[in-house]
C-alpha cells in the first residue's frame, strides 16, 4: 500500500464509522418516534390503545358461581366459563412447564425479550410475517386488551400488509412494558392463565384443569400440566380430546423443554413420554352436576336481580350462596333414581304392547302423537320454514336420523325420527321432589324430573297438578279452626251435596265402599276417607277451605266448588311443601326460600335476603294438625307400612299420600321436626298413567322417594337431622287428643245420618 492510498484510508474510516453511527442513531431516533406516534395515534394512522383506566382495572368475563349452604360449587352461570385463581394455587410444575416452553427469560425482561424482539425483526426485514418469540406479557397484552382486535386496529395504516403485523407488534410491547410496570411478575402470569381460552369451552387454567382432568390446577400432575401448556400453541390443533396424538407430541415437546432447562430429570422425562394421555374430559354445562332443575330455576330470580341492580350474572363473577345442601340434594337425586328406574321398568311392563297414553274409558286416545308433536319447538320450527306446508312438515317429522335418546341404562345412539323420539319419550313417568326446613324455608333439595338433559320441565315449582289426597288436610285445617277436634266423629256414608247447575256432587270412597262405621277425623285423615272430607267440606263451605289453603302459601288458582277437597285443582309442590312447613313451624307459613346472600368478586356482600313469614296458625292448631298427620305413619294409616316396614323410619314422622282420579297424579307428603318435604310422580300428560289403584296410589309411587331419601338423610351422621319427636305446645291444649278419654262421649252429628237417608236419585259417583 502506497503513502497516498494509506493516508486515504485513513480519512475515509472515520467517516464510515461516524455514518454508520449517525444511521443507528437515527434509526433509534426513528423507533422512538415511531414507538411514540403508535402510543398517541398520530394523526389516526395505527388505531387506539386501551387508556389507562383500562390498563389499572383490567376486565374478563368471570363466571357466576353457585354454593350450597354447605360451601360446594353447584354450578356456574357463564357466557366464557372463566374462574380466576391467585398464583398460590398454581402447582410448580405447570409455572415451570410454562416457563420453559413460552418464555424461559420471562422473569429477566421486562416486558419485552431483546432475542426475540430481535427475531422478530429479523423476520420482518426478510419479509415474512412469521414474528414468534412473545413473552408471556406481550400474550396477556394481546389477549387482554384485543391488541388485534378491530377496536383498536382502525387506523389508516392497520390495511396495509406487512405493516399491520408491525402495528400489532408495537403496540404488544407498548402494553407488555406498562403492564410490568403496574403488576408483579407473578400477578402478570396468573392473569394470562386466568384469560387464556384452552378450547372445549375453557376460559382459564382453573376451567381448564376441570374440564379435561376433572381435577383444581394445584393437584395437576406434571404430564398434565405438560398437556395444558402445549395448549398455548393451538388449542384446537393440540386438543387431548379431539386430536390426542398431536397433544401428546406437544405434550412431550414441553417436558423436553423442562429436561432441557432443569425442570424436570431426564429420567422421569423418558417414563413420561411413553404414557398415553388420561383424560377425565367433561364440559361444564347445565346440563351436568347437582341440582340442575334448582340452578335453572334460580337462575330465573338471579336475572331478574341482577336486571334491577345492575349486574351481569353471566361476566361479572358474582358469589351467589344458596340454602341447598349438598349432601341432602344427592340423596334426593338418588332416591329419585333408585326409585323412578324400578317403576318405569314395571310401567314399561304394564303397558307392553300398548300405548299408555288413554282417555277416561281406558281407551287410546286416537291421533295423540299427531297433536303432541304440534306442541314442540321442533313442529314450530318447520311450520315456520315450510310456511304451514304440511307434506314437508310431515316429511321431516318422519324422517330417521342419528340422534341420542335417554334411557335408565345409560345414552344410547339411535336413528330415529322425531315422531319416534316423541313416542318414545311420551313414555316415560316423570317426578318431583323437594325438601325444605321448615323453621327458615331453607330449601335443602330440589329435584325437577329425572333427567334434566332430556327432559328441562322442573315438577317442583315450573308444573302443577291436582294434588288429590294430599289437599285434605287444609280441609281438616279449617275444620280445627271452626270448632272441630281430632277425636270428632263422623259416619262414613255418602254425602251428596247440591250444585249451582242444579246437579249434585256425590263423592264416592277409593274403594267405592261405605262402611257405616264412626271415624274420628284423626283415622279419616290417616286413611284418606272420601266422605268424611265430603261431610266437612259441606259443614264448612268451600270458600272457607279456599281461604285457608291460599292463607297457608297455596298461589294457583282455587274455585270455591266442593269437589276442592278432594284436591281438583292444581297445586305446585313448592308451594305444598311450603303449605305443610306451617304446621310444623307453630303455625307460621314461612316462604320457601333459596338464594340466601350474593357478593361480587372480590368478596363484597351485595344482597342479604330474609324470607317472608306470617302467621297463618294459630300454635294450638297447627299442633292439632301434627298430631292428626302423625296418624297416616301409624297402624291403619296409608304410610304405615312404607316408611315403617320398607324404610325402618322409627321416629315420629307426619304425612299424608295422594292420588287422583283415574291415578294420574301420585303424591306424598311428609313432616318431621326438621324437615318437610314432598314428592309427585306422573306422566307429563295426565293421559299416561297406570291403570290400577295397586299401581298407581301415592304409597306405591311417591312415597318410595321420600322413604329412601330420610333413610340416607339418618343415616349421614354429619347431617344436623335429629330424631326427636315433635316439640309440645308452649301452653296446653283446650282439647283432649286422647280420644280414649272420652269414655264414648263423642257426639255424631245426627244431620248426618239425615242426609244418608235422604239421598237424591240422581248421583254422580265418580270418585277421587
Amino acid at each position: 500500500m502506497t503513502t497516498t492510498t494509506r493516508q486515504k484510508s485513513n480519512k475515509v474510516y472515520p467517516r464510515v464509522i461516524t455514518g454508520l453511527w449517525l444511521l443507528f442513531l437515527g434509526g433509534i431516533v426513528t423507533l422512538i418516534l415511531y414507538i411514540y406516534a403508535v402510543s398517541i395515534n398520530f394523526l389516526n394512522l395505527f388505531g387506539e390503545l386501551p387508556n389507562m383506566r383500562t390498563l389499572e382495572n383490567p376486565k374478563s368475563a368471570l363466571s357466576s358461581e353457585l354454593y350450597s349452604a354447605d360451601n360446594a360449587l353447584l354450578g356456574k352461570y357463564f357466557r366464557e366459563n372463566r374462574t380466576p385463581i391467585d398464583f398460590e394455587d398454581l402447582p410448580q410444575n405447570f409455572v415451570d412447564a410454562l416457563v420453559a416452553t413460552e418464555d424461559i427469560r420471562y422473569e429477566e425482561h421486562s416486558g419485552i425479550d431483546p432475542e426475540a424482539m430481535g427475531r422478530v425483526v429479523g423476520s420482518l426485514m426478510i419479509g415474512t410475517s412469521k414474528g414468534g418469540g412473545s413473552t408471556i406479557t406481550q400474550q396477556l397484552a394481546k389477549n387482554l386488551f384485543k391488541t388485534r382486535g378491530e377496536e383498536l386496529n382502525n387506523g389508516l395504516l392497520n390495511h396495509t400488509p406487512g405493516l399491520r403485523t408491525l402495528i400489532h407488534k408495537t403496540k404488544e410491547w407498548i402494553m407488555a412494558v406498562k403492564l410490568e410496570q403496574s403488576y408483579t411478575k407473578q400477578e402478570i402470569m396468573v392473569m394470562y392463565l386466568n384469560i387464556f381460552e384452552f378450547g372445549s369451552n375453557a376460559f382459564g387454567i382453573q376451567s381448564a384443569s376441570k374440564t379435561f382432568f376433572n381435577k383444581n390446577p394445584q393437584d395437576l400432575e406434571v404430564q398434565e400440566s405438560a398437556v395444558l401448556v402445549g395448549l398455548f400453541k393451538n388449542p384446537n390443533f393440540y386438543s387431548p380430546k379431539f386430536n390426542p396424538e398431536n397433544s401428546k407430541r406437544r405434550r412431550n415437546v414441553v417436558m423436553s423443554q423442562m429436561v432441557k432447562y432443569g425442570f424436570l430429570p431426564a429420567e422421569e422425562y423418558e417414563k413420561l413420554k411413553e404414557t398415553d394421555i388420561k383424560l377425565d374430559y367433561r364440559v361444564e354445562n347445565q346440563n351436568i352436576g347437582l341440582a340442575p332443575y334448582f340452578r335453572t330455576e334460580a337462575s330465573k330470580f338471579l336475572l331478574k336481580w341482577c336486571r334491577e341492580n345492575g349486574y351481569d350474572l353471566y361476566a361479572d363473577g358474582l358469589k351467589i350462596y344458596t340454602t341447598i345442601d349438598s349432601r341432602m340434594q344427592r340423596y334426593a337425586e338418588q332416591a329419585v333414581e333408585e326409585h323412578m328406574k324400578d317403576r318405569q321398568k314395571e310401567f314399561f311392563s304394564h303397558w307392553k304392547g300398548r300405548n299408555p297414553w288413554i282417555d277416561r274409558q281406558g281407551k287410546e286416545i286416537p291421533n295423540y302423537l299427531t297433536s303432541a308433536i304440534k306442541r314442540t319447538d321442533r313442529y314450530r320450527r318447520l311450520n315456520e320454514r315450510f310456511d304451514g306446508n304440511q307434506d314437508s312438515i310431515n316429511y321431516y317429522l318422519n324422517k330417521k336420523t342419528p340422534m341420542t335418546i335417554f334411557t335408565w341404562d345409560g345414552e344410547k345412539e339411535v336413528v330415529m325420527s322425531p315422531m319416534d323420539s316423541l313416542k318414545h319419550y311420551k313414555h316415560f313417568l316423570q317426578t318431583g321432589f323437594m325438601a325444605m326446613e321448615p323453621q327458615t324455608g331453607h330449601i335443602k333439595a330440589w329435584v325437577g324430573g329425572i333427567n334434566y338433559k332430556h327432559f328441562k320441565y322442573d315438577h317442583v315449582k315450573q308444573g302443577a297438578r291436582q294434588p288429590g289426597s294430599v289437599f285434605k288436610p287444609f280441609l281438616y285445617t279449617a275444620a280445627i279452626e271452626n270448632g272441630y277436634y281430632p277425636c270428632y266423629e263422623v259416619i262414613d256414608t255418602q254425602v251428596c251435596i247440591p250444585l249451582p247447575d242444579g246437579t249434585m256432587w256425590c263423592p264416592n270412597n277409593a274403594d267405592n265402599k261405605f262402611s257405616g262405621e264412626k271415624f274420628t277425623l284423626r283415622k279419616a285423615l290417616a286413611e284418606s276417607v272420601n266422605s268424611i272430607s265430603a261431610f266437612l267440606v259441606n259443614k264448612l263451605g268451600a270458600e272457607t277451605l279456599v281461604k285457608t289453603a291460599k292463607r297457608m302459601g297455596i298461589t294457583t288458582p282455587l274455585e270455591a266448588n266442593p269437589s276442592l277437597a278432594l284436591g281438583v285443582n292444581d297445586v305446585t309442590l313448592y308451594d305444598m311443601v311450603g303449605a305443610y312447613g306451617t304446621y310444623v313451624n307453630n303455625g307460621t307459613w314461612t316462604e320457601p326460600n333459596f338464594i340466601t346472600r350474593i357478593e361480587d368478586k372480590h368478596g363484597n356482600v351485595l344482597a342479604d335476603f330474609v324470607p317472608r313469614s306470617v302467621e297463618a296458625l294459630s300454635e294450638e292448631t297447627a299442633y292439632m294438625m301434627v298430631h292428626m298427620l302423625k296418624a297416616a305413619a301409624e297402624p291403619g294409616g296409608t304410610a304405615y307400612y312404607g316408611l315403617r316396614h320398607r324404610n325402618g323410619l322409627k321416629n315420629e314422622i307426619g304425612g299424608k299420600t295422594g292420588t287422583t282420579q283415574n291415578y294420574s297424579d301420585a303424591w306424598f307428603m311428609g313432616i318431621t321436626p326438621d324437615l318437610v318435604a314432598g314428592a309427585w310422580v306422573g306422566g307429563d300428560d295426565r293421559s299416561i298413567h297406570f291403570r290400577t289403584i295397586a299401581l298407581g296410589q301415592g304409597n306405591k309411587l311417591a312415597m318410595p322417594i321420600y322413604g329412601s331419601f330420610m333413610k340416607k338423610v339418618y343415616a349421614d351422621k354429619s347431617l344436623d337431622v335429629s330424631k326427636d319427636p315433635f316439640p309440645k305446645p308452649s301452653v296446653p291444649l283446650s282439647v283432649e287428643l286422647d280420644c280414649s278419654k272420652y269414655n264414648g262421649g263423642i257426639q255424631v252429628d245426627s244431620a248426618q245420618q239425615d242426609e244418608f237417608y235422604q239421598l237424591p236419585t240422581e248421583i254422580d259417583l265418580d270418585a277421587f
